[in-house]
């Protein structure tokens, strides 16, 4: 299974190894403290202040660059749908014999960009909608060019063929922003980090007579979904964070060519 499907079982097996690791360490806070009663606390506390402050600034910073990025995939799709859009309409300005055939070749092409981003699970299906939409793409720039070379087209050149080149140009940041992700690493870090965090809170709790249950199980809880909710955000057409819904500005501008 791939790291991007996992997040449910990356939170479930953190929130496990946080309890356990919280059991663990107040059992050697414990131990230690039979052992030397006065000495088992001194430095402890700006330790955990260290290593608390250091997981809660990495929770934020990478939950703030996994929201920025979410936000900036749902901004491409409706940047793609303007960009397909306005030059859609801007076919108008090509002779009318030049017409029909553009607009299937549109058609096929909007329809091979709804696919790319259908099932993101089959990387092979994926590609090969990819390799369409660019030999789609191809096909419409050339016509478009061969178009506007007749006399008299010049403003259509202008209006035309700018629009299609963005059109053209937001495909590769579409592509480019839905393989950009946090690095692995970073997330070992913070995996790393929230259990010696669990350790050191275990450590902690050592002076009570009882485990206190409902803090190591509520601090946990809390971390292991707040690393849950990162993870959702940075693969959003994985888990329940989706951006799916963006999808239908093309659909809809699709439903729209067929009127």
């Amino acid at each position: 299974m791939k790291f991007e499907d996992s997040a449910p079982l990356i939170a479930i097996g953190l929130f496990a190894a946080m309890v356990l690791l919280l059991s663990i360490g107040r059992r050697l806070g414990a131990r230690r403290l039979e052992l030397d009663p006065e000495g088992a606390r001194a430095g402890v506390s700006a330790v955990d202040g260290a290593v608390f402050g250091m997981l809660g600034l990495l929770i934020a910073f990478t939950f703030s660059g996994a929201a920025t990025r979410f936000e900036a995939r749902r901004a491409l799709a409706v940047e793609e749908a303007n960009a397909i859009g306005t030059a859609w309409l801007r076919l108008d300005l090509l002779p009318s014999t030049a017409q029909p055939k553009m607009r299937e070749r549109f058609r096929a092409y909007l329809d091979s960009r709804i696919e790319v981003y259908r099932d993101t699970t089959d990387l092979a299906e994926v590609n090969a909608n990819l390799a369409r939409s660019a030999a789609l793409q191809n096909g419409i720039w050339a016509a478009a060019v061969a178009s506007c070379r007749e006399p008299g087209m010049q403003q259509t050149t202008i209006l035309l063929l700018p629009a299609l080149n963005q059109m053209i140009d937001i495909t590769t940041t579409r592509t480019m922003a839905a393989l950009f992700h946090q690095p692995i690493l970073i997330f070992g870090v913070l995996f790393a980090l929230a259990s010696i965090s669990s350790l050191l809170a275990g450590y902690g709790m050592a002076g009570s007579r009882k485990q206190s249950w409902v803090h190591m199980i509520g601090f946990a809880a809390i971390t292991s979904l707040a690393i849950y909710v990162i993870l959702d955000l940075e693969y959003p057409r994985r888990g329940l964070i989706r951006i799916d819904a963006s999808d239908q500005v093309l659909i809809d501008l699709r439903a729209s060519m067929d009127r």
